[in-house]
């Protein structure tokens, strides 16, 4: 992990003094809304926490989803799960589809001009009702013998993401749903073998966003990082709290 890890960064760190756009992340303002003082450290000082081991399994059903979306995008018509679920709906078709599915590329962007914030986001799915509303669709996989929902606490991330990014095209002046999807896959471990195949349950859960806190939370992350002073730590923070457990015992020594 090390070899991969800049536990000190030089680049991508916001400097007060700048009149230069400052670029934004999604999953930055949730770092914020979880940790100031983790976001601080990263975006102010260069101190980023320290990545965790890739989800390569997820990432395999993400593009695979995609794919099998792809076939009804072109076709223009609807997902069997769609047709299930009864989602007046189609796979939307946009020349800059790529583009806003590609977070580190790209993505869906909107500068905020009165921080010079530019918020940035990678979607997973757009799809499009008949009068033209969009609706924001995120994948989800996991494997667990529970039914999969939205009902644990720290789900709330991946409902601040699904608000963030009807923010983001709301203000890049489309009509969106207040009804977004997660297209949540759950790995099956009831089988009597593996048989080296993976079968999946594919749930359709819709979620009514509201993006009402998503213009505070810009002010604020700005006047966190034109501060000087280094930001409290987030209550349920593991990393603020490792660190100062850490530092508590060598400082014994």
């Amino acid at each position: 992990m090390s070899k991969y890890y800049n536990p000190k960064r030089a680049r991508n760190l916001y400097d007060p003094k700048s009149k230069e756009p400052f670029r934004l992340s999604r999953s930055k303002i949730d770092l914020f809304l979880n940790c100031p003082r983790c976001f601080y450290l990263d975006r102010r000082l260069g101190v980023g926490q320290p990545p965790g081991f890739p989800f390569s399994l997820n990432s395999a059903v993400d593009k695979l989803l995609k794919k099998e979306f792809d076939i009804h995008r072109a076709a223009k018509t609807k997902h069997p799960l769609m047709e299930q679920y009864g989602v007046d709906a189609v796979p939307m078709a946009h020349e800059r589809m790529d583009q806003w599915r590609d977070s580190l590329g790209g993505g869906i962007t909107y500068f905020h001009e009165p921080t010079n914030l530019i918020l940035t986001g990678g979607i997973d799915d757009l799809w499009v009702t008949p009068k033209g509303e969009l609706m924001i669709v995120d994948y989800k996989a996991t494997a667990k013998d529970a039914e999969v929902s939205l009902d644990a606490d720290w789900q709330i991330g991946y409902k601040r993401q699904m608000e963030v990014y009807q923010w983001l095209f709301r203000k890049n002046e489309f009509a969106v749903s207040k009804t977004g999807y997660f297209v949540y896959v759950n790995g099956k471990t009831d089988r009597a073998a593996f048989d080296g195949r993976l079968e999946f349950d594919v749930k359709l859960i819709p979620y009514e966003g509201d993006d009402a806190w998503v213009e505070d939370v810009i002010y604020a992350i700005h006047a966190c990082l034109r501060s000087d002073k280094i930001p409290p730590a987030g209550g349920d923070c593991d990393f603020c709290a490792y660190r100062k457990a850490a530092c508590e015992l060598e400082q014994r020594e």
